[in-house]
């Protein structure tokens, strides 16, 4: 625990102008990020008599050793690089929405030849028109099925829409009239554009113009006669009547607003937003979040519509924001949304009428959604405090391990050996912060010798990166006046967590997380004593001796401990156990998904993977010019430069790599015995990786998945 009087700024070194601090515990990791609008006058609130503080800020600021801050022009540049710090860093102590789930969208793929329509979860995509969120996903398919009658638009996925062009037959939406078939070539893609736009104004909520020009057109056909189209018109508006119908309107105003309300306690908070379009609740999502903070109800709201406009711009904010109370102060805020539309934004609480009432729905929802939330956690929160006890009393650790990291190996018969290093704090998976090692040092199977490696490589770049910075937060680090920059920053270290790399080239100054910066209270290892020894001697070996080391034996769920000839053996019943079981299994989880990946790729791999700098777009022009690898191994090198895109240096390569490359070994029905001749012309890369002259046999799935460890 630090004395904040150890590195609070001295007197008139702070400035009076607009800012954004940071503060920053032992490891140089950002822990709070805030703004205000005058830095002097805040940052001196923290650094008064702790028994006068709120007890999450008391902690914070005993848990912080360095606090440093960037000066802004004005109060909506705080407010915009709080967001984009907040986002970037994910301090512990700041607070932070968590979505209670993933919801749908309602998307249109407008960025496509021919736009799709289609369910969404997840980050938004350049170019794709988004309606909603809603609350479940069969309900997008219900409103899309109604209106897919009037704008018959395309909803298949890219492969069944590749099909149907190759063989000239729609799918059966496009024979029941629900898609206008643009494989086949029944729509033009200009007419077929022009329809999915009418289908998102009229999602958009420009309802009323659509249904009078059906009416009109319907009117038309029975006057001429026609019955049988003022037929199906009046079906299309019945189906479109409907669609609305699904979505009650609840200001009559045809009113584009969010509703934002928030239910809390000294604890927690929950916001619900309802998202209106067109006068109609068209979607609603909630978030709760711990109030790691003393905080007004303004600043959550504050801290809401930086979570839900962030990364919105245009039409996605709307017009009028309601909330139960405004942020102080709510000129900057409202700025801020202001540029993000791109023009006024009304941000107001709602004193009467349809909106007042409508708010008190909302508020009844953040509260239900608060109590739903306290009476799920309230145990979670006791079993995972009692399982960081109950394992810190079995291995006697000082205190609760409130980081634990689990390595785990894989192989398969001793090939593509592969480890995996995941990360469990306070109980809950890190997973930003798991990483996966590729075994370089030796080749084989040696599950003690590879635990040795990865333990190495792990902590010998915690240990690099702790000289580079110095002792952290005391010499040479960063200090209150030190200038910051925001540049861009450059990871050189590979997706396999290879820590050979420079380490110069990694930027951690500016607190993003990087790759094994901070420290575990606890190893854990999957396997027995063996590998547990291999463990503690790689921390012995780099001078660690603060780290507690232990490992899970899966046979019969043993403890072990590097000192101790015994295993530990915690009750059957132990939460302590079931925490480590999951973060076991985690890791085992991990390692032979990777596992499998790289030898899926190995396999797959083909003459061509050999040749350098022949990306895999210009592989694919060549594969399908020549139509196999075996005849483009007996092309010429005239005959290569043909392709586009490969000038006569790059064919040269390719037929050298091809030259040097064996041909394939037919492959062997293992099941009858037949050999399967020219697989090369149908799939060059099956038989990939064979030994000159050996035939290759293939194992079904679960034969493989008993030799993977």
């Amino acid at each position: 625990m630090a004395d904040p009087s150890s590195y609070r700024p001295r007197p008139g070194e702070i400035p009076d102008s607009p800012g954004v601090y940071r503060f920053r515990d032992e490891h140089r990791r950002v822990i709070y990020v805030g703004k205000a609008k005058s830095l002097r006058q805040r940052l001196a609130n923290y650094f008064q008599d702790l028994a006068g503080l709120h007890p999450r800020t008391r902690t914070m600021v005993t848990t912080a050793t360095s606090v440093e801050w960037t000066v802004v022009s004005t109060e909506v540049e705080a407010l915009q690089l709080e967001y984009s710090w907040i986002k970037e860093y994910d301090p512990r102590f700041n607070v932070k929405y968590r979505d209670d789930k993933s919801y749908p969208y309602l998307a249109v793929t407008m960025n496509e030849e021919f736009p799709r329509v289609q369910v969404m979860r997840g980050q938004k995509k350049k170019g794709v028109r988004y309606f909603g969120p809603y609350g479940h996903a069969w309900a997008i398919r219900d409103t899309v099925d109604l209106l897919l009658r009037v704008f018959p638009v395309r909803t298949c996925s890219a492969g069944v829409f590749k099909n149907a062009s190759r063989t000239g037959r729609p799918c059966l939406l496009g024979y029941i009239g629900k898609c206008s078939a643009p494989c086949v070539g029944r729509i033009s893609p200009e007419d077929h554009r022009e329809l999915a736009e009418e289908f998102c104004d009229f999602m958009a909520g420009r309802t009323g113009t659509y249904l009078r020009r059906l009416e009109k057109r319907m009117m038309e056909a029975a006057d001429e006669m026609e019955y049988e189209r003022a037929a199906r018109l009046r079906d299309d508006i019945e189906a479109l009547k409907k669609a609305m119908e699904k979505n009650a309107v609840v200001l009559a105003d045809a009113t584009d607003a969010d509703l934002i309300a928030v239910a809390e306690d000294e604890l927690e908070a929950a916001v619900q937003i309802f998202h209106v379009r067109g006068g109609r609740v068209r979607g609603q999502r909630g978030w709760v979040t711990d109030k790691v903070e003393e905080i007004t109800t303004g600043a959550l709201v504050e801290h809401a519509l930086q979570q839900l406009y962030g990364e919105e711009s245009g039409d996605a904010v709307p017009k009028e924001v309601l909330v139960p109370a405004l942020p102080d102060p709510v000129e900057p805020v409202q700025q801020w949304l202001a540029d993000r539309r791109g023009s006024q934004v009304s941000l107001r609480i709602p004193q009467r009428g349809d909106k007042k009432a409508l708010m008190e729905t909302v508020q009844r929802n953040a509260q239900q959604s608060l109590v739903l939330h306290k009476t799920k956690r309230a145990s979670d929160l006791t079993t995972r405090s009692r399982a960081l006890e109950e394992i810190a009393e079995a291995l006697d650790l000082d205190s609760a391990p409130l980081r634990i990291e689990c390595y785990d190996i894989s192989h398969l018969q001793g090939d593509d050996v592969v480890a995996s290093m995941v990360v469990f704090e306070d109980g809950l998976q890190r997973k930003s912060e798991y990483r996966r090692f590729q075994i370089k040092s030796f080749e084989g199977q040696d599950d003690v010798r590879s635990m040795h490696e990865v333990i190495t490589r792990r902590f010998r770049r915690y240990l690099a990166e702790k000289e580079r910075t110095g002792e952290w937060g005391d010499e040479g680090g960063l200090t209150a006046d030190t200038p910051l920059t925001n540049g861009a920053d450059t990871d050189l270290t590979s997706t396999d967590g290879d820590d050979l790399l420079p380490v110069a080239g990694l930027k951690d100054d500016d607190g993003r997380p990087k790759k094994f910066a901070y420290p575990p209270q606890l190893v854990v290892v999957d396997g027995g004593r063996p590998q547990v020894l291999a463990a503690r001697r790689a921390l012995d070996e780099l001078g660690i001796d603060d780290i507690a080391v232990c490992g899970l034996a899966k046979r019969l769920e043993e403890v072990w401990l590097p000192d101790d000839e015994d295993p530990v053996v915690l009750p059957r019943t132990s939460e302590g156990l079931y925490l480590l079981q999951r973060v076991r299994d985690e890791a085992h989880r991990f390692a032979i998904t990777y596992q499998r990946s790289k030898r899926a790729k190995r396999f797959r791999a083909g003459p061509l993977d050999e040749v350098p700098g022949l990306g895999e777009t210009r592989k694919q022009a060549l594969i399908k010019h020549f139509g196999s690898v075996k005849k483009l191994r007996s092309a010429t090198i005239d005959q290569i430069c043909e392709v586009p895109g490969i000038g006569r240096k790059t064919a040269e390569t390719v037929a050298a790599a091809l030259a040097r490359a064996a041909p394939a070994a037919p492959a062997v029905n293992t099941a009858t015995g037949e050999i399967m001749e020219d697989q090369d012309d149908e799939a060059p890369e099956t038989t990939a990786g064979a030994s000159p002259g050996e035939p290759v046999t293939a194992s079904t799935p679960d034969e493989r998945r008993g030799m993977e460890t």
